[in-house]
């Protein structure tokens, strides 16, 4: 983990930098995530929804559109629930990973649905288009299938950046998970059944979410090791 050391003096530049980063990021994150909430709760007209919508239509074809509906599917209830518990299963059973890892894994995941639900009910924003097939039902702001995304792939990220795997297999796994992320969101907005924007909060408030998470794991672990030197 990024923290190496049971005082604070003994944490390394790299991570406090980490740490101050992820914090800044949290502040942006929520401050850009409600500017989005604020035009959709006043009904202002977003360009940049338009704008897409413009882009998605003059570029459709059927091939595109099996394309995406595939890559939708990985940021889906079913597959993200049964990846959860995949995951959650091997850093419980396998993983040198500590046990609060897992812990925090699974409040990653479930407060991000629940919250999502919750913005969801809030803002009762209504859909592009209803697409039952494609999951595209209930409210749209913000994007279920991008917070699920961006928090259980973003997770995994951390993980491959906490392992001991060598760096260059390290950058080619992260960078994978970082542009399924952001196809994960663009599918949504390719079939239809998002606004840009939708996606958009779903990246600013599901980043927010997973820094929050992470950062406090690493709090707790940075305390479980100092309780275990006392010993």
């Amino acid at each position: 983990m990024f923290f190496t050391g049971t005082k604070l003096s003994d944490l390394s530049k790299a991570s406090i930098i980490i740490i101050l980063a992820g914090f800044v990021s949290v502040g942006v994150a929520f401050y850009f995530f409600f500017e989005l909430a604020g035009e959709v709760m006043e009904q202002e007209r977003i360009v940049i929804d338009q704008w897409a919508i413009d882009l998605v239509t003059a570029i459709q074809t059927e091939w595109l559109g099996q394309a995406w509906g595939l890559i939708t599917e990985l940021g889906s209830v079913t597959w993200l629930t049964i990846a959860s518990l995949i995951l959650v299963v091997y850093l419980f059973v396998a993983s040198s990973f500590s046990r609060w890892v897992a812990v925090y894994f699974v409040v990653n995941m479930l407060g991000i649905s629940a919250l999502t639900k919750i913005l969801k009910l809030s803002f009762e924003r209504t859909r592009p288009e209803v697409l039952a097939e494609y999951d595209g039902t209930g409210f749209s702001f913000p994007s279920g299938h991008t917070t699920g995304a961006l928090t259980f792939y973003g997770f995994l990220i951390y993980l491959v950046v906490s392992s001991s795997m060598k760096k260059q297999w390290k950058w080619a796994l992260n960078i994978t998970l970082g542009l399924l992320i952001l196809l994960v969101g663009l599918s949504r907005v390719y079939l239809g059944v998002h606004f840009f924007s939708d996606v958009m909060a779903g990246i600013l408030f599901g980043l927010a979410w997973l820094l929050v998470c992470i950062g406090a794991l690493e709090i707790t672990l940075w305390n479980q090791r100092r309780r275990q030197n006392k010993l």
